[in-house]
């Protein structure tokens, strides 16, 4: 076992309960608190679809849990599990005591089924037999007919019953699955609510209160809703498959029903009834997660977004654009002069969707390629390439079908793709395609211009408006040489050589960091001033850490800004003591990388798709571009220091793994995406 490391899955969770102390933070609006606290348990879901499962795989098979640290899997999961159910208690009790009071007050009221008035009876009564009771399939047991197969995730009771069915036949158990075509929240009428309220019922009170119906001839005696986690991993051996799609739609199904990982009860289950569920689902009772309320409460997420509580939400504001695009210029025309670099969700995703749909339209445009990872539905960027291939232009579109929990999505795109005539490309199954980068190919005078879009980001127009991203659009011709080397690549498997402005995984980009990090090494021994900032998503690569130790022990100054996994251990005397971890956890997902190095006063900054990760560097095509221009430089360096400085959505990571958060104590408030809204979002929205 090696101390120098943190587990990645202890320090997921970590981030996890970072997410779950927005919603409990009282400064945050109501409902935006809810959001959270929604955010947090789909957090979780993953967590045990897949992290928790792979934990339970390796210890299965008597392996260590993935990492330099070598810890066995089951002391992982023991530890995990404490964290987890202490944060699960959480969850309830802030929903319990805090957000549902607090809501009510505020006129948005979740109807408890004792609290129903006679109105609201008789309404749920109807709604019960006209819209549930038709698509409900109530089962019991016996030998020929036997415990149904449970779907991932999806609402379910377990019902006690007691007396004889229609053939005689006694009977103790049955069960309801809730489909999913159902809302899991309905709203009531105001006709029927309290004036100036907005009133909800879970569809689990509705069936819960109703069951008896569904079940004539026999008693009730208890109805408990139940919902069960499973295995989600996909596995497709990249040696043996011929078809990848086929292979993936195979999985696609399969791990709808994969292994029981954990399972959620409502806290009244009786304990045989609890039993009996864990013994069928082969669970312990270390799987079982009693909770005090609806057993899947990222369903409130639809509530969050009701329109006539501005009060309740984060304050509004119009996404801004950079000067140089503030005009109607032709996007081609503007980038012919000056490259443009956006901050998103600060400045809008428009002008990529407009150099996509330009591209589409534009008579002199000849070719467009460009990498999709996640989209979205109803994607506009899709839209235009879909219409650019109808016009017929040369479009070649990289999807990574095996993109996680868009697989399904993604096999639907590169159909659609396909049908309107782009020659589609699937990421290389054992390396991820996960590079951001769209190249279009236009004439211009006679000759051939490259134009090029790259990010830290994927081409999602929702998520947009809430990751924070960097996107980079230019005409360069060197930066475009190498897209289109990088494109050669994906698209014929042969090697990007020779690269100026870009790097590149699994090829050149793990190789290029360490070396600036060991130069960085180099400069501090000889005396002079080194300093690395690194803001990612997540950091386990165990060489990278290593070296980022060695240049803490030669007085480099490392601040690392990562939002969720951090391996490396700070603050440990002797071998990181001039390491800074932060996290930021706020309103909006930060979600950009960036590397910056000193380098002697010759700065270097890159943006990129790539986390420091063992999977970015080794296992997938990532994209990493050079920034040049001085006035981007400073913008990003300003960017950088505000992170560094935020004191208000910050959290600093122990050398124990723990985290704490920052507070402003006699300092000056500082918000670094609050600072970003006031410097780059469009005019203030009024409210009415």
């Amino acid at each position: 076992m090696n101390d120098q490391y943190i587990n990645r899955e202890l320090s997921l969770l970590q981030f996890h309960k970072r997410v779950l102390a927005e919603g409990q933070d009282q400064s945050v609006p109501l409902l935006e608190r809810l959001r959270f606290l929604c955010i947090s348990c789909t957090n979780l879901d993953e967590f045990f679809e897949i992290r928790v499962s792979g934990l339970k795989q390796r210890m299965e098979i008597g392996a260590p849990a993935q990492g330099p640290e070598q810890i066995p899997a089951q002391t992982i999961l023991s530890e995990l599990r404490t964290g987890i159910s202490e944060m699960v208690k959480q969850q309830y009790q802030l929903l319990n005591d805090e957000l549902f009071p607090q809501l009510a007050a505020a006129g948005v009221r979740f109807v408890h089924s004792n609290d129903w008035s006679k109105e609201q009876h008789e309404w749920l009564e109807e709604y019960f037999e006209e819209q549930v009771v038709p698509v409900l399939t109530p089962l019991t047991f016996d030998p020929s007919r036997p415990f149904p197969r449970i779907l991932n995730k999806s609402l379910n009771f377990i019902v006690r019953l007691h007396g004889k069915d229609a053939f005689g036949r006694r009977r103790h158990r049955g069960m309801v699955q809730a489909p999913r075509s159902l809302p899991r929240i309905i709203r009531l009428p105001d006709s029927i609510s309290k004036p100036g309220e907005h009133s909800f019922v879970f569809l689990s009170s509705i069936i819960r209160v109703h069951v008896e119906r569904l079940f004539p001839g026999l008693d009730v005696d208890g109805c408990y809703q139940f919902r069960v986690t499973r295995n989600s991993n996909l596995y497709v051996d990249d040696e043996e498959v011929s078809d990848l799609i086929r292979a993936l739609e195979g999985q696609l199904e399969a791990s709808r029903y994969g292994a029981a990982v954990r399972i959620e009860i409502g806290h009244e289950c009786p304990d045989d009834l609890r039993e009996f569920l864990l013994d069928h689902f082969e669970l312990g009772e270390e799987d079982a997660y009693m909770v005090d309320g609806p057993v899947n409460l990222n369903r409130m997420a639809t509530v969050c977004d009701l329109g006539d509580n501005p009060e309740l939400l984060y304050p509004p504001f119009t996404q801004g654009l950079p000067e140089e695009l503030r005009s109607n210029e032709n996007i081609f025309s503007i980038l012919d002069q000056k490259n443009v670099l956006l901050h998103h969700p600060y400045q809008s995703f428009a002008p990529v969707i407009d150099f996509i749909g330009s591209a589409a339209s534009d008579p002199d445009v000849l070719a467009i390629k460009q990498t999709l990872y996640r989209t979205g539905p109803a994607s506009p960027v899709v839209d235009n390439l879909v219409a650019a291939a109808r016009s017929g232009k040369e479009v070649t579109v990289v999807i990574e079908l095996m993109a996680r929990f868009d697989e399904a999505a993604n096999i639907s795109l590169a159909n659609r793709l396909q049908e309107a005539g782009a020659h589609v490309v699937y990421g290389l199954v054992g390396f991820k395609t996960h590079a951001k980068m769209t190249l279009i190919v236009r004439r211009k005078e006679g000759r051939l211009v490259r134009y090029t879009h790259l990010g830290t980001g994927n081409y999602h127009h929702a998520t947009t408006s809430v990751y924070t991203d960097y996107g980079y659009l230019s005409s360069s011709k060197r930066l475009g040489e190498d897209v289109h080397k990088l494109f050669l690549q994906l698209t014929s498997l042969t090697r990007a050589d020779d690269m100026t402005r870009m790097l590149a995984s699994p090829f050149s980009l793990f190789d290029a960091l360490l070396q600036k990090i060991q130069r960085e090494t180099a400069f501090a021994k000889e005396g002079k001033t080194a300093r690395i900032i690194l803001k990612v998503n997540s950091l386990n690569e165990p060489q990278l850490i290593d070296a980022l130790y060695e240049a803490s022990q030669a007085g480099v100054t490392v601040d690392l800004i990562l939002r969720g996994i951090c391996s490396l251990r700070p603050g440990v005397e002797g071998l990181s003591e001039n390491i800074r971890v932060r996290s930021i956890v706020g309103r909006f997902l930060e979600h950009s990388r960036v590397y910056y190095f000193l380098n002697d006063g010759k700065e270097e900054f890159y943006c990129s798709s790539a986390d420091l990760m063992y999977r970015n560097m080794f296992r997938r095509n990532e994209s990493c571009f050079e920034i040049r221009q001085k006035a981007m430089k400073e913008q990003i360096r300003h960017d950088l220091e505000l992170f560094l400085a935020d004191n208000c959505q910050a959290w600093e990571l122990k050398p124990d793994g723990s985290y704490s958060r920052l507070t402003t104590g006699d300092s000056p408030r500082v918000s670094a995406q609050e600072t970003f809204l006031a410097e780059l979002s469009g005019p203030k929205l009024v409210q009415d």
